[in-house]
């Protein structure tokens, strides 16, 4: 049983990892996007993969409260709310992506500030539950 709650362990750090790459991938193709259309493309073939990474460590800490016998601590609580807080911000991100007008001439100058400050904040909510685990 220990054996596969440290195998879950690592596992997780990795997924944490992951995703944190995945944000901040989709930082430099935000930042570096001219096209609405190309980014649009761009993002229906990433988000995937930014879901699987976030599903890893939804997937993996199940997996490791389940050997604990499914003990709710206070941390196991933070960091399932902090995963539904992804969750949703990657919703409201994608979204604003899929209803944006492609005629309005500063909606995507303006879905690019709104999408940083999203990503920005997963950076946050995801450094900071790393940081307070890692205490």
């Amino acid at each position: 049983m220990n054996e596969m709650y440290d195998m879950s362990i690592v596992t997780h750090n990795y997924g944490v990892m992951s995703v944190l790459g995945v944000i901040l991938i989709n930082v430099f193709m935000l930042l570096r996007a001219k096209d609405i259309t190309k980014y649009r493309r761009f993002m229906r073939l990433f988000m995937p993969i930014g879901s699987i990474a976030i599903s890893v460590i939804i997937f993996t800490g199940i997996v490791m409260m389940a050997a604990k016998h499914l003990e709710f601590t206070l941390a196991n609580i933070a960091m399932i709310i902090f995963a539904l807080a992804i969750i949703v911000l990657e919703v409201k991100r994608s979204s604003r992506l899929k209803y944006l007008n492609k005629k309005e001439q500063n909606a995507f100058s303006e879905y690019k500030i709104f999408a940083l400050k999203v990503l920005f904040l997963e950076v946050l909510v995801t450094l900071s539950i790393s940081f307070w685990m890692w205490i």
